[in-house]
């Protein structure tokens, strides 16, 4: 018998045990972490194809399903703990008094508005402003081209520059706001 080519074994995998990678997946972490993690085991899937156990697949597919939803986990506590890193930052910063210079609290504000960033963007300002790199050499550790990057940089600048705008217009007391 004539082995199938790779695509028609895969579709013929995905066809028969998608729905029980989701449904694991589903019963672990919800709906709609359940499909993006049953995607990103899938594509493991069809980049180690010839490593699937014929006598095994569902359990492989659910070991690879498990450490797609713990790497999920991992760079959800990471973004979390910096968001509050920077938060704790910026509450220092506002509760070093009043005697502090004024870009002390322009500092919170900007440490806020970052916080509130997602990680793509916050990665992007951070690699010129914080680490120095150039645009070629912060492409280089984004993998993609200076030209991908400094449109990436264009927009996470725009937003951030919003961001700023808008955490300055909440932290700003409501007399100033309304003139009164």
């Amino acid at each position: 018998m004539p082995e199938q080519d790779p695509a028609q074994r895969f579709t013929a995998l995905y066809d028969q045990h998608y729905p029980r990678v989701f449904a694991y997946l589903a019963g672990r972490a919800g709906q709609h972490i359940a499909e993006e993690a049953a995607s990103e085991t899938f594509m493991v899937a069809w980049r180690r194809l010839d490593d699937i156990p014929a006598t095994a697949v569902v359990p492989w597919l659910l070991t690879v399903a498990r450490n797609v939803l713990h790497d999920s986990y991992r760079k959800e506590l990471r973004r979390a703990a910096l968001a509050s890193d920077l938060e704790r930052w910026a509450d220092a910063t506002d509760q070093a008094g009043s005697d502090i210079a004024e870009h002390v609290a322009d500092r919170a504000e900007v440490l806020r508005a970052l916080a509130r960033m997602s990680d793509a963007d916050r990665e992007l300002l951070t690699l010129v402003a914080w680490h120095g790199l150039g645009p070629a050499d912060a492409a280089r550790v984004l993998g993609c081209s200076a030209a991908t990057f400094a449109v990436r940089l264009h927009r996470a600048r725009r937003r951030f520059d919003r961001a700023v705008v808008h955490e300055a217009e909440c932290t700003e007391p409501a007399t100033t706001r309304t003139g009164r």
